[in-house]
């Protein structure tokens, strides 16, 4: 074994101690990009991996130190002998040391030469494969989709972003033309054909401001080609689709592209002669979807959608005249408990009410569900309308956790607040979800009660109805994050320690529409909440029907 190998076995049996130490850590699932909390323990990984890289360099120097050193030796005694073979060679010491040094020495020379150095370091990657989290393939989608939810929502500039400036914040160091191209191939594999165009172009203009070159201008050129095509814009495709030839002129899927694209401008040519048409058309134009969005109820419409992230942006906000009818005060709810600590509450809105209040969770409280919820963390799910069953969807993106009552005595004080502080019995209410949201993480607008065609939601519960909804807020947010009413021009910004509560059903029982709200994708920081989802069993005598209704007879 040469020195170098006794130096990587010592390393070898460092790492299968620590290895042993991590295999006693149990499996973790993907989806990481749908929580932050997880993504933080890609550091973790990433740390184990440089420090692993950080010896392969060192094995690797070590080999080339000693490569050096005998090729020094060999180039020096060369050099000695050059000078007067003869006379070098007719030295009996010379003649043996020539002959070693071909022999012997060469040996061990090709050994160190051939001595593959990457394959103990490989073996400890695949070996850590397994008990640390990797990112999957879908995690890298994920995390793609989600930077592109977030520059729709907050109307970034694809430049500004790759810059690593966020609504003029700098907050990270720019993408190169390598990583913008895989921003553009993964909308591509999506069929998002307007997000491939913009990122393609933005690799492609820093490409020409790269020493190191991350792309090859072929590879953008070729997805930038087909995806304006798919755009509608045939004639710019096909101009590309020459500059690409022009690079690589047997590029196979190029030239047929080509044949393709020139084949359907002139039908376009002859379907405007036939309609007698004068050249003024204008350009055909994009009617590709971005991303295809689920045949769900909670699809929203455009108009829906545009004021959702006005909101999400801070562009929206109710009118002056209902703000001004809106009070700050100390509330006890009638409450026995509350009349030595009033809560602090905040009116939001009038009809529906709308109510936030302010230190309802102390730091060490949240940091103990945390603690409860991270173990359990799966993806977030929604309810399908039409089969009650629980299901993944695009439209929620996050990770949460149920946490009962009878686990902790601090939960179950945290549940008697939210009776205190709403009224109603806790007894019908679902248990404490806990929720992380992710890269980008959002929840598009929804309501949280089940309407009338929803006839299999809650079933299994027995309890009825989600009649209110009280949402705290365990994190500040830096930027996004809002959760946001479309219909009521309102937003609500997260503020660590707060709570928001709204009744979801009016008191005869009907849905209140009104309520549809969303969850904004997180622009920077990270977002932790947790609800609990008051269902209407129980409630009869603590929120009673009155004897007129408390909303329009044709309202719904």
């Amino acid at each position: 074994m040469t020195p170098l190998g006794k130096m990587s076995s010592v390393w070898l049996t460092s790492v299968s101690v620590f290895l042993l130490l991590l295999l006693q850590q149990p499996p973790v699932d993907g989806e990481l990009f749908t929580a932050l909390a997880d993504m933080e323990e890609l550091l973790e990984t990433e740390a184990v991996l440089i420090t692993n890289l950080d010896n392969y360099v060192q094995a690797q120097e070590e080999k080339l130190m000693q490569l050096r050193q005998k090729m020094h030796e060999y180039r020096r005694e060369h050099a000695e002998a050059a000078r007067d073979v003869s006379a070098y060679l007719s030295n009996p010491v010379n003649a043996f040391l020539l002959t070693k040094r071909l022999t012997t020495d060469w040996r061990y020379v090709e050994n160190l030469m051939t001595y593959e150095v990457g394959k103990e370091f490989l073996e400890n990657v695949t070996a850590y494969r397994s008990v640390l989290k990797f990112p999957s393939d879908e995690d890298l989608n994920g995390a793609a989709v989600a930077l592109m939810r977030l520059q729709d929502t907050y109307n970034l500039d694809t430049a500004s972003l790759a810059r690593g400036m966020l609504n003029g914040v700098q907050y990270s160091t720019e993408l190169s033309a390598g990583d913008c191209f895989e921003l553009g191939r993964q909308s591509y594999l999506n069929g998002d054909y307007y997000h491939t165009v913009l990122w393609m172009r933005e690799a492609m203009d820093r490409l020409t401001g790269e020493v190191n070159r991350t792309a090859t201008k072929e590879d953008v050129l070729e997805y930038l080609a087909f995806s304006t095509f798919k755009q509608g814009n045939i004639q710019t495709a096909l101009s590309m689709t020459e500059e690409l030839l022009e690079l690589v002129p047997d590029h196979e899927r190029a030239v047929s592209n080509k044949a393709y694209y020139v084949k359907e401008l002139q039908k376009e040519a002859q379907q405007k002669i036939l309609r007698g048409d004068d050249g003024s058309e204008e350009v055909p134009v994009d009617t590709t979807t971005k991303i295809q969005k689920e045949a769900t109820p909670h699809v929203y419409d455009t108009n829906e959608r545009k004021l959702y992230e006005q909101l999400c942006r801070g562009e929206q906000q109710p009118p002056i005249e209902l703000r001004s009818q809106l009070v700050c005060r100390y509330t006890t709810n009638s409450s026995p408990f509350l009349r030595i600590g009033p809560l602090k509450l905040e009116e939001a809105y009038l009809r529906p009410y709308i109510v936030i209040y302010h230190d309802v969770m102390s730091d060490r409280e949240i940091e103990r569900i945390k603690h409860y919820a991270r173990p359990r963390f799966r993806r977030a799910t929604v309810q399908n309308y039409k089969t009650g069953e629980l299901e993944f969807a695009n439209y929620r993106i996050s990770k949460s956790a149920w946490l009962k009552d009878a686990e902790d005595e601090m939960i179950r004080t945290i549940s008697q607040r939210v009776e205190d502080m709403t009224g109603l019995t806790m007894e019908t209410a679902e248990e404490l979800q806990v929720v992380n949201y992710g890269i980008g993480g959002h929840y598009e607008p929804h309501f949280d009660f089940a309407r009338r065609e929803e006839r299999n939601a809650f079933k299994s519960l027995g309890t009825g109805n989600r009649i209110a909804t009280v949402l705290f807020y365990m994190s500040d947010v830096t930027q996004g994050g809002a959760t946001v009413f479309p219909s009521l021009n309102l937003a609500l910004w997260p503020r660590k320690g707060t709570a928001a509560f709204w009744f979801n059903l009016h008191a005869s029982g009907r849905g209140d529409y009104a309520t549809r709200h969303a969850a904004c994708p997180v622009l920077t920081g990270t977002k932790w909440v947790s609800n609990k989802w008051i269902h209407e069993r129980g409630q009869e005598f603590r929120r009673p029907c009155g004897l007129q209704l408390d909303h329009s007879a044709e309202e719904f």
